[in-house]
């Protein structure tokens, strides 16, 4: 399978594409149009000059895809709001200041939020196991490990139960098929992307497998007495933690390797809770989002020519 370099994520009723520095957010509206909406990230952190740089490159991206996913999903969320008199037009500038706060907020305490549950709880409570059960330092690390593996796995299946979210679930479903579709060198066409896969090694729910299976690892080696420094390592080791796990991601993305085919089995797994099958309507809104920032069917002629120069050989 060609690599494309295009990625995405599902928004509300809709498909955020993204084909470097460029994004479209192509929506779904309540009259049933599709809105397309075509930037430049001028905020991206992630550029040429970072992309050489193993680590770091994987931090950057990190904190960059959160930034204009929550972006994105909050301008998607304006389709659907209580129509109210639209006092803030008075002042676009004022109303812009204001959203960009909200924004700024809900991505600080999402990933407060994130740390106290995914970190700083399986911790906390493999204390509690030690204090009454035993204190084999090894032991503890093990269950602090398993612990954190079945919070993350409780968290996602219980937030796929949700109404809402299993609607954004099947955007995200759109999503995969539609970059399936095209680097498996098919058009981009409703009938072809319904017959492609809804997993992909790329996606963000395999990187956050990664992050929980690379910090159980690296967590079984901290041996220092302090409950405190014990922490404040583990917060330290955040940035290591995504670095490794984007650079995993973007080896999956880019090889067929059998041993990178296994490390990936268990996030395109846990996509099973995260990824649903779209309907018609949702694929058109896929659709829309990646003619807006990717030229498919060149990249799709190269695909072809490549598979007939190898039959050819063959």
């Amino acid at each position: 399978m060609k690599y494309s370099g295009i990625g995405g994520q599902a928004v509300m009723e809709g498909v955020m594409m993204r084909n470097g520095r460029n994004y479209a957010v192509a929506v779904r509206k309540p009259d049933h149009e599709i809105d397309v909406k075509v930037e430049e990230n001028k905020a991206t952190l992630f550029d040429e000059k970072w992309n050489k740089i193993p680590l770091v490159r994987g931090v950057l991206s990190f904190i960059d895809s959160l930034v204009l996913g929550m972006s994105t999903l909050m301008y998607s969320a304006s389709f659907f709001e209580d129509e109210e008199p639209k006092k803030a037009e008075k002042d676009p500038a004022k109303k812009e200041r204001a959203e960009k706060a909200l924004m700024g907020g809900t991505v600080v305490f999402s990933i407060i939020l994130a740390v106290a549950i995914f970190i700083l709880l399986p911790y906390y409570l493999s204390q509690v196991f030690q204090r009454f059960v035993t204190e084999n330092a090894n032991i503890v690390a093990v269950f602090e490990g398993v612990l954190r593996l079945v919070i993350f796995v409780a968290y996602i299946f219980l937030i796929s139960r949700m109404e809402d979210i299993q609607r954004v679930f099947m955007y995200h479903g759109a999503e995969h098929k539609c970059i399936n579709c095209i680097e498996h060198g098919l058009d981009l066409t409703v009938d072809n992307v319904r017959g492609c896969s809804k997993e992909h090694k790329r996606c963000g729910t395999s990187f956050l497998v990664f992050v929980v299976v690379i910090s159980i690892i690296l967590y079984l080696f901290i041996r220092v007495d302090s409950h405190v420094l014990r922490v404040v390592i583990r917060l330290l080791l955040i940035p290591v933690i995504a670095g490794f796990s984007y650079e995993l991601l973007r080896l999956a993305g880019r090889t067929d390797n059998r041993v990178v085919q296994i490390l990936s089995k268990p996030g395109l797994w846990m996509q099973r809770l995260t990824v649903r099958e779209p309907d018609d309507e949702m694929i058109e809104v896929g659709i829309a989002s990646v003619e807006a920032v990717f030229d498919w069917r060149t990249f799709v002629y190269e695909v072809r020519g490549e598979e007939r120069s190898d039959a050819r050989t063959e």
